[in-house]
């Protein structure tokens, strides 16, 4: 039994639900990161004891499938667009805005699937606008290829953002300090493919790069849809 499934206990004199408690460790989680949760630390932000909380969650991991069934609701649209290319891109950037809200997120996107409600509901609106475009096959490998590409690229930026608190330095710092060390490397000759893109390439920043990779992977997509059915 799922812990969606399972009931929650009577209430007792000092108010608890999952709906507070799941509140108190996002809360938790946006603020310290993942290590950050636990049950013992949830139950004192509520001011309560710790095994009052297995009344209602038996496990850290159920407590981090209802973290991210919680802000799976940021995801969802309000009106669902009618046009496929529109609705997956819409959820791509919806997704990248809510993992930067909540860090987190993007260290739980891209395992097993997550079956709550919410994310369930994000889930059938990423097919709903592909259903009948192709075979379901097709249709499953194309939200598939979508999902690796924002989630792949949403842990990058998220792991960039992380590097450069960690060490004070931004982007441009650290391309400063390690120019000198990557400027004799390029001198060699041996990475001239490299060369070209230092000396000749466009930077941009992180929201530009995310929206170029995701038309070009829905332009694949776009493809195999319109391709004829043997």
């Amino acid at each position: 039994m799922t812990v969606w499934d399972r009931p929650e206990p009577p209430t007792r004199p000092v108010p608890l639900d999952r709906e507070r408690i799941v509140a108190a460790a996002v809360a938790l989680a946006d603020e310290g990161g993942l290590e950050a949760v636990s049950l013992r630390k949830v139950a004192a932000r509520l001011d309560a004891g710790p095994m009052r909380l297995y009344g209602y969650i038996s496990t850290k991991e159920e407590l981090f499938d209802l973290m991210v069934d919680e802000v799976h609701a940021e995801i969802l649209p309000e009106e669902q667009p009618g046009d496929w290319r529109e609705a997956l891109s819409v959820l791509a950037h919806r997704t990248r805005r809510t993992a930067l809200r909540h860090e987190w997120l993007a260290d739980l996107l891209g395992g097993r699937p997550a079956l709550g409600p919410n994310a369930l509901a994000v889930t059938e609106a990423t097919l709903a606008p592909l259903v009948g475009r192709a075979d379901i096959d097709t249709v499953m490998r194309a939200v598939e290829t979508v999902s690796a590409y924002f989630t792949g690229a949403i842990r990058r930026e998220i792991a960039n953002l992380r590097a450069e608190r960690a060490t004070g330095l931004s982007k441009l710092d650290w391309q400063r300090a390690l120019g000198p060390h990557v400027t004799k490397m390029l001198a060699t000759g041996r990475f001239p493919a490299l060369a070209e893109a230092v000396h000749d390439g466009t930077d941009v920043d992180a929201e530009a790069s995310f929206t170029t990779g995701l038309d070009w992977v829905l332009d694949a997509v776009a493809a195999k849809l319109t391709r004829p059915q043997a």
